[in-house]
C-alpha cells in the first residue's frame, strides 16, 4: 500500500515509468527530475510528486540522497471518493508538481531521514513516517487550494453593500468577516489579498465616498452627513477627509473635485 526508503540517484540520467504514485524528496545534495517533460530541481527544500505511469528522467550529484515514498494508486484513500481521506490525499497526484517545503516540513523530512539511517530494516517505522510526510504535504497543498478558492469567494461588492446598508452604525471587521463566513484573521488576510487594502481601510473609504456624495449633491449639514455616514462627529469626518482625500467639507461644497 505504501512504502518509503532512502535512495541515492545515479549521476548519469536514467528514465522509467511505474504503476504507482511516487513522492521524491530531497534529503542531501541535489538532483534533477523531468516528469512528462516538466523539469524539477530537487534540493533539501523541494519534493517532486510523480503520478502513476508518468515517464520521468532522473539523476543526481555525487552527494544526493532522496526520500522516496511509493503509493499504490488503488489504495482507497486516493482512489475511492467515499473514503474519509480521499479529498485530502487525491489532489496530490492530479498532475506532476514540485512542492517547496516550509521550515517545519523540511525539519520533519530531515528527522525522518535520520531515523531511516538509524534503523534501515524497520519497515513498519518507515511506513508510518512516510505516511506522516504524505499527510503533511497534503495538508499544505489543500491549504493553498483553500486560499485560492477563498480569493474568489470574497466579494468586495457584497461587503460594500453590507456597509451601505448599515453605514449609520458602528461596523467592526468582525461584522464584515461574518458576512463572508470567515474568521476575522482569515477574512483580513483574504480581503487584503483580493483588494490590496485592509477591511478597515475599505470601510473608511466607503464611508468617505458616501460623505463626498452627500457634500457635493445635497444641502445636508456637515453634522447630519457625519451622522449619516457613521462618523462620530463633524470634526471626525473633517479630519478623515483632510487626511485621506486631501480636502475639506467646505472646499467640496465650493465645487472642488476629489481624485
Amino acid at each position: 500500500m505504501l512504502d518509503a526508503r532512502l535512495l541515492k540517484l545515479p549521476t548519469a540520467s536514467h528514465h522509467h515509468r511505474h504503476e504507482h504514485h511516487q513522492i521524491v524528496v530531497g534529503v542531501r545534495g541535489e538532483a534533477d527530475l523531468s516528469v512528462d517533460g516538466t523539469g524539477s530541481h530537487l534540493d533539501t527544500w523541494r519534493a517532486c510528486l510523480v503520478p502513476t505511469e508518468a515517464r520521468h528522467d532522473y539523476c543526481g550529484d555525487l552527494q544526493n540522497h532522496v526520500l522516496v515514498i511509493n503509493l499504490d494508486p488503488y489504495m482507497p484513500a486516493i482512489n475511492s471518493p467515499g473514503h474519509s481521506e480521499y479529498e485530502t490525499l487525491a489532489p496530490l497526484f492530479e498532475r506532476p508538481r514540485t512542492l517547496v517545503l516550509d521550515n517545519k516540513l523540511q525539519g520533519l523530512v530531515q528527522f525522518v531521514a535520520g531515523e531511516f539511517d538509524r534503523s534501515p530494516d524497520n519497515q513498519d517505522m518507515q511506513r508510518h513516517m512516510g505516511a506522516s510526510i504524505l499527510h503533511c504535504m497534503a495538508e499544505r497543498l489543500n491549504e493553498g487550494r483553500e486560499v485560492r478558492q477563498n480569493r474568489h469567494a470574497i466579494s468586495p461588492d457584497t461587503i460594500r453593500r453590507y456597509i451601505m446598508e448599515n453605514i449609520q452604525r458602528k461596523i467592526t471587521v468582525s461584522d464584515l468577516a461574518s458576512v463572508a463566513c470567515l474568521s476575522v484573521s482569515r477574512f483580513h488576510e483574504m480581503f487584503r489579498d483580493v483588494t490590496g487594502i485592509t477591511p478597515h481601510q475599505f470601510l473608511l473609504q466607503t464611508r468617505l465616498d458616501q460623505a463626498v456624495q452627500f457634500l457635493t449633491l445635497t444641502s445636508l449639514s456637515v453634522s447630519e452627513i457625519s451622522y449619516r455616514t457613521g462618523f462620530s462627529s463633524q470634526s471626525a469626518l473633517t479630519n478623515a477627509l483632510r487626511k485621506h482625500k486631501g480636502t475639506t467639507p467646505s472646499r467640496l461644497r465650493f465645487g472642488e473635485k476629489v481624485a
